[in-house]
């Protein structure tokens, strides 16, 4: 029992940490960098939107209710990061991720449907024939709400750094590395199924 909870979990926090799939961790980035420590709860609350959404499909997929086609998945992924960046990079500065909070959870809840959808078929080949798949997904999203948090830490810490050590703007801080994001997410988008 307690071997299994920590199979899930740590394969919950494998798949957020994996360095082969990156866009999870991109999507955290662009989520997080437009925020600092004293917005710790605001960044709580839409990673754990994230994380329920991401579940919500997981559980969708994992019986029967929702069949999406790997190929539109694949191009909604990097979509949705690529939609994240730029809204930051148009908005950094400006105190949207405070003015429309509202709106930006219902974006980061679709955002973890889409990428759980992603996620859905090797995650259904891990519980198989399981009787109890609600657990092992229940388990699974911990993880990735642990991998998260950690994810997050780094970001706010790196932000914190050079918003002060390297006196970076809180504007410049998000327009660089949102920048960033999206020169790594439009190849990603580039080779996806659909485009191709």
């Amino acid at each position: 029992m307690l071997e299994e909870l920590w199979f899930n979990v740590h394969y919950g926090i494998n798949h957020v940490l994996d360095i082969n799939a990156y866009d999870h961790v991109l999507f955290l980035i662009v989520l997080t960098v437009p925020f600092m420590f004293k917005d710790w709860k605001r960044v709580f609350l839409l990673v754990s939107m994230f994380t329920l959404g991401h579940t919500l499909s997981l559980i969708l997929a994992t019986y029967g209710a929702v069949k999406v086609s790997a190929d539109i998945v694949e191009f909604l992924i990097p979509a949705s990061i690529l939609i994240a960046a730029l809204f930051n990079v148009f908005t950094s500065g400006k105190g949207a991720q405070k003015e429309k909070i509202g709106l930006l959870f219902i974006t980061t809840l679709f955002f973890g449907l889409i990428h759980g959808l992603g996620f859905a078929r090797e995650f259904k080949l891990l519980v198989g024939g399981d009787d109890n798949k609600l657990l092992a997904l229940l388990e699974f999203a911990l993880g990735i709400e642990i991998a998260q948090i950690i994810i997050v830490f780094i970001v706010l810490f790196l932000g914190y750094l050079t918003q002060t050590l390297f006196r970076f703007t809180k504007r410049d801080w998000i327009m660089v590395v949102s920048a960033i994001v999206v020169g790594l997410v439009i190849p990603m988008l580039l080779n996806s199924p659909l485009l191709q």
